[in-house]
């Protein structure tokens, strides 16, 4: 995901815009197109940033990065030997991990500013926000990007996105393909993160848009307090000049006191007290429809494909960062309507035909899980079951709290694996189960634990009943599952099909 054609860079100008001490090899003198943070990526005349990681410090793989063609290695003081001892030209900046993103953007010149960019932020809605972001912009007749960790695009390229938000290096690399590939606008997830290990710097955002907050990635921040503050960094002068925010969620309301650019407030519930309200839905199995009013008595009559109130709200924030950004609100409106739905989220599986229905999503936090079982319940006519297990290697409080959540609110629970990663799949079952034991056994779904996820899919197909609906929760979009540092081919969707045809199947002999 990098430009064909990049104009080359002194090193020497870079060496003097560092203020860097140089190493003892070669003096300073290359010529760089590209930057990469990975050895393994690196291309000839790339700029090799040697970062110290967990396990090793990424000097150790300068040799790898010069035969793959890097021509110069920009690194700390712990990596200045290993990095010199290739003969390259060596950088040395007490940080370079907090200098990456400058130094990205500065290689390929700058190319977030050739781009209105639009940020998403928060811990639920980011992926559906920014594809409804992508469909308003193109509907105002511009051509697009998308940066997510469902897919990203630029123009008309699509590629599998890894992380949420690239490293620093790979995301202005993207950024200089879209200007390569005439994008003029982008959407962009913005994960907490990127913004605490400085993925995002080099970029500028024209709009930052604040979903939600809930329990997640916790084994990474020392508490939710300080997973907020860092998603509240994004609405800094030095990062967005206007920020979006939802104050039906407390957090997006807390957001109006910390943010120091100027901010929008909307309701998807009508708040009378937000600047743009969601009012009069109409919520239905294939989508919804609302009317949005705004400063001054604007309205619009807006309809979206996207089932759930929880799309209410992603659709209203999409159609206010819109505006924000310049596109007339009917346009907006329009655009967001054409999105007919999203990888991985509240994707439906067809196959089962009027019998019941079956739906993927991506939910793998307690506040998503939640959220969507409640929508789901609204157009169940029948039972409403869920397939649900959680990471491992993760934040392990929020074991206890999904399992609470699907046992709460589903008609039945089956418990599963998600991706355990290193741990026993059996004892994050059991922490799962602590969760939905606490449910009173009179409000409690009728819980099934099944370890074999392919196993307890094929179980809740095979025990639906005409009118129910199952949703698969967890991994969505995924294609693979996280099992004893092993990838294995695993796609809910498919899955789920297989499962429905393996029913229909079965039932042509009763």
């Amino acid at each position: 995901m990098r430009p064909t054609d990049s104009p080359p860079r002194p090193l020497t100008a870079l060496a003097t815009m560092l203020d860097a001490e140089t190493g003892t090899a070669r003096s300073p003198h290359a010529a760089l197109t590209g930057v990469t943070h990975d050895s393994r990526q690196a291309r000839r005349g790339d700029l090799y940033v040697a970062l110290r990681g967990a396990r090793a410090h990424g000097a150790d793989f300068s040799a790898e990065a010069m035969a793959r063609g890097a021509v110069a290695v920009l690194t700390d003081a712990a990596g200045r030997d290993a990095a010199v001892a290739t003969g390259l030209p060596v950088l040395v900046v007490p940080d370079p991990r907090a200098l990456l993103g400058q130094v990205a953007a500065w290689v390929y010149g700058h190319p977030a500013r050739d781009i209105t960019v639009l940020g998403v932020t928060g811990t639920s809605g980011k992926s559906t926000t920014t594809f409804l972001l992508e469909a308003g912009l193109r509907a105002a007749g511009l051509r697009t990007g998308l940066v997510g960790g469902v897919e990203i695009h630029a123009g008309d390229l699509c590629f599998e996105a890894g992380l949420t938000t690239p490293e620093a290096s790979d995301l202005h690399g993207l950024f200089a393909l879209m200007r390569e590939q005439g994008v003029t606008a982008a959407a962009m997830e913005v994960s907490s993160h990127a913004l605490a290990l400085n993925r995002v710097d080099g970029v500028f955002y024209d709009v930052a848009l604040f979903t939600n907050l809930s329990q997640d990635h916790l084994d990474f921040h020392k508490d939710l307090d300080d997973y907020f503050a860092t998603k509240a960094k994004l609405f800094q002068p030095e990062l967005s000049r206007i920020g979006v925010t939802n104050v039906d969620d407390p957090y997006g309301r807390e957001l109006l006191r910390l943010a120091k650019v100027p901010m929008t407030t909307f309701s998807a519930q009508g708040d009378p007290g937000a600047e743009w309200r969601a009012l009069d839905a109409r919520l239905g199995a294939d989508g919804s429809a609302f009317r949005i009013v705004g400063p001054g008595g604007v309205e619009a009559d807006a309809q979206i494909a996207l089932p759930g109130p929880f799309n209410v709200a992603n659709a209203l924030g999409a159609v206010v960062t819109l505006v924000e950004a310049g596109v007339p609100l009917q346009t907006a409106v329009h655009g967001v309507g054409t999105l007919t739905g999203v990888p991985g989220r509240m994707e439906r599986v067809t196959g089962a035909g009027d019998e019941f229905q079956a739906v993927v999503d991506y939910s793998h936090k307690p506040g998503a899980v939640e959220s969507v079982l409640r929508s789901l319940r609204e157009v169940t006519a029948g039972r409403l079951t869920v397939v649900l297990g959680c990471g491992g290697d993760r934040d392990r409080g929020k074991r206890p709290l999904m399992g609470e959540a699907a046992a709460r609110l589903a008609d039945v629970a089956v418990l599963t694996s998600d991706n355990p990663r290193s741990e026993d799949p059996l004892a994050i079952l059991a922490e799962m189960m602590e969760g939905a034991l606490s449910v009173p056994r009179e409000e409690r779904a009728h819980v099934i634990i099944e370890p074999d996820r392919a196993a307890a899919i094929d179980l809740a197909v095979n025990r639906a009943l005409r009118g129910d609906v199952i949703v698969v929760a967890g991994k969505g979009h995924e294609q693979g599952q996280y099992v004893s540092g092993e990838v294995i081919p695993f796609d809910d969707r498919e899955v789920v099909a297989a499962a429905i045809d393996a029913r229909k199947e079965s039932r042509k002999y009763e």
